[in-house]
C-alpha cells in the first residue's frame, strides 16, 4: 500500500497538549482570547451593567465597552478564555430586547479603559473589583450550576419572611409573565419561577439579580435546568 504524501508518521503528542493547553497550528496560546465581541444588541435597551450581569452568569466579567460609534456592538473581557468560551456557547444566538445577539471571540487582548478626558458617555465600565462576581471563590458551587438560558429561573438567598405572592408580584410588576412559581420543599431560601419565554427570563435576570429584598438579603437569580 502506497503511503499518501505527507502521511502521518508515529503520532507524537505535543507537550502543549500534555499540559492541557492545546495550541492551534501556527497560533500562540495567547491568541485564544478572553475578550468577546457581542453584536446586534438593542442600543436603546442595553447597558454595560446589563451585559455585566448577563455574561456574569458564565464567568467573572472584568470590563465591558459598548462601542461609542456603533452602539449595537460591545466588547466584554472575561476572567479567562474558558469563561469566554462558556459565555459564547450559551449566549450566542439568544434573543435579547427583541434582537438575536451574536457572540464571537474578539481579536482584542483586553478592553481598553478610556483615557482621561476622552468622551465615553459611560459606555466603558471596569467591573474587576465587583462584589457580584459569582466565580471568584475557588471550588464555588456556582461552577456546578451553569446552565443555558431557559424560561425557568432559579432564585436563591430569599429571606424567611418572603411569600410566593411577593416574589410573583415582583416579577409581574417588572413587566414579566409569571407562568408558575414553586419554593423548594426542603429549603424556602430557594425557589423556581417560570416566565413567558426564554427572552423574558434573560431580561428578568438582568433586571432582578441582586434586587434588595430587605432583611439584608439580595436576590440571586440564575437559569434553572429544572422546569416546574
Amino acid at each position: 500500500m502506497q503511503t499518501m504524501p505527507g502521511a502521518l508518521g508515529p503520532l507524537t503528542i505535543p507537550s502543549s497538549a500534555m499540559t492541557g493547553r492545546m495550541t492551534i497550528h501556527g497560533m500562540a496560546p495567547t491568541a485564544i482570547h478572553s475578550v468577546l465581541l457581542v453584536s446586534n444588541l438593542n442600543p436603546d435597551s442595553i447597558s454595560p451593567h446589563g451585559l455585566f450581569i448577563l455574561f456574569g452568569v458564565y464567568g467573572d466579567v472584568h470590563r465591558v465597552k459598548i462601542l461609542f460609534n456603533k452602539k449595537e456592538n460591545a466588547l466584554i473581557q472575561m476572567a479567562d478564555a474558558t469563561q469566554a468560551q462558556l459565555a459564547m456557547s450559551h449566549l450566542n444566538g439568544q434573543r435579547l430586547y427583541g434582537k438575536v445577539i451574536r457572540v464571537t471571540i474578539s481579536k482584542h487582548q483586553t478592553v481598553q479603559l478610556p483615557r482621561e478626558g476622552q468622551e465615553d458617555q459611560g459606555l466603558t465600565k471596569d467591573f474587576s473589583g465587583s462584589p457580584l462576581h459569582r466565580f471568584k471563590k475557588p471550588g464555588s458551587k456556582n461552577f456546578q450550576n451553569i446552565f443555558p438560558p431557559s424560561a425557568t429561573l432559579h432564585l436563591s438567598n430569599i429571606p424567611p419572611s418572603t411569600t410566593d405572592d411577593f416574589l410573583k408580584e415582583l416579577f409581574a410588576s417588572s413587566g414579566y409573565t409569571v407562568k408558575a412559581f414553586k419554593f423548594f420543599q426542603k429549603d424556602r431560601k430557594m425557589a423556581l419561577i417560570q416566565l413567558g419565554s426564554v427572552e423574558e427570563a434573560i431580561q428578568a435576570l438582568i433586571d432582578l439579580h441582586n434586587h434588595d429584598l430587605g432583611e439584608n438579603h439580595h436576590l440571586r437569580v440564575s437559569f434553572s435546568k429544572s422546569t416546574i
